[in-house]
């Protein structure tokens, strides 16, 4: 008996430690992959053809008795850093970057840091929301569409994903407006608070904010659930097909456990990637939602910033979507292992 217990306790700490140098490696991999990746973008960003500084020179070259354009630029740029090779402006970039000196906004002349802070926290509320939504309609529709193959439940749940796999954003954004907030009159069709929000109490202006998020989060979601429930249909019906399955049905399992027990918790390891990479997705925004519904969001801001040629913000921006990319890959191969025990990192 001793001896079980050791050699399980040693296969434990051997599982652990294996894990762990996984963990490690992959760290070091991501990190490599990550200076790659800022690097790419911070070279496409200088090679756009027109910027915030130059738009700035010329803005600044029409004053009366101003300096010509030429000079402005040459003296704009060198504040800033542009006037240096790509690869020696990505150095300076990347080493203030470390530091923790993200630079000034040229689009909302602000640190960049502090308009990330006052616009990402409404589109993190929307993501979760939505993606809650998202996985308690899909997840449950997915499973009983392919545990009632080829009937009429299968189809009408099919249609109903494919439908909203075809519905384009702006199209059911703008058809929610119509029906719910001009002909119902339910809801404001912009903004993120309304006309009396000043004079409401603390609980009535989070409830006024909650009333304005209702339809981009309706909008997210819904446009969302259709591919998701594909998904979990076909990886479904994959399992309830496999060998062990049928082998279970003829030892006289109780259908259910079968179905929830068995066949779920191996369809949960394809569903592992959507949700792992679904990380990023939290945090970056909706840009077209967020658009149509004037939401001051970090998806609004970030195609503000790129339009002005905003290099600040939009290099911190991707470099943060960057990073959550990375760990959510992480995150969704270590969670192989905790879902399906016979996968084994090595």
């Amino acid at each position: 008996m001793r001896g079980k217990n050791h050699a399980a306790s040693y296969a434990a700490k051997t599982g652990v430690n294996i894990l762990r140098k996984y963990i490690i490696k992959r760290l070091l991999i991501s990190v490599l992959i990550l200076f790659c990746v800022t690097f790419i973008i911070y070279a496409l960003i200088r090679c756009l053809p027109g910027s915030y500084v130059e738009n700035m020179a010329q803005r600044l070259s029409t004053a009366p008795g101003s300096k010509p354009y030429e000079e402005w630029l040459a003296q704009l740029n060198a504040s800033y850093g542009l006037d240096k090779p790509i690869i020696a402006g990505y150095g300076s970039w990347l080493l203030d970057f470390f530091r923790g000196n993200f630079g000034d906004s040229w689009r909302f002349t602000v640190p960049v840091i502090e308009e990330f802070k006052s616009v990402i926290g409404i589109s993190f509320i929307m993501g979760v929301i939505s993606f809650v939504i998202e996985l308690a309609i899909a997840v449950p529709l997915g499973i009983v569409a392919a545990t009632k193959q080829y009937s009429k439940t299968d189809y009408v749940i099919s249609a109903a994903a494919l439908t909203g796999i075809s519905l384009p954003t702006f199209f059911f954004a703008t058809l929610l407006q119509l029906v719910f907030a001009v002909k119902l009159g339910w809801f404001d069709t912009h903004g993120l608070v309304g006309r009396d929000y000043a004079q409401l109490s603390a609980a009535g202006q989070v409830l006024d904010k909650a009333r304005h998020l209702v339809l981009p989060v309706l909008t997210l979601a819904i446009v969302s659930i259709g591919s998701l429930m594909r998904y979990t249909r076909t990886n479904m019906l994959e399992v309830l097909n496999s060998d062990y399955i049928r082998t279970a049905r003829a030892k006289g399992l109780n259908e259910k456990k079968v179905i929830y027990h068995h066949a779920f918790r191996n369809t949960l390891i394809p569903l592992v990637t959507i949700i792992g990479g679904s990380l990023p997705g939290l945090f970056s925004g909706a840009l077209i939602t967020e658009t149509l519904f004037s939401i001051p969001g970090i998806g609004f801001a970030s195609y503000q910033a790129m339009v002005a040629g905003d290099i600040p913000f939009t290099m911190f921006y991707l470099t943060f979507i960057a990073i959550l990319t990375l760990l959510g890959n992480l995150i969704s191969d270590v969670l192989y292992a905790v879902v399906d025990p016979r996968v084994r990192i090595a």
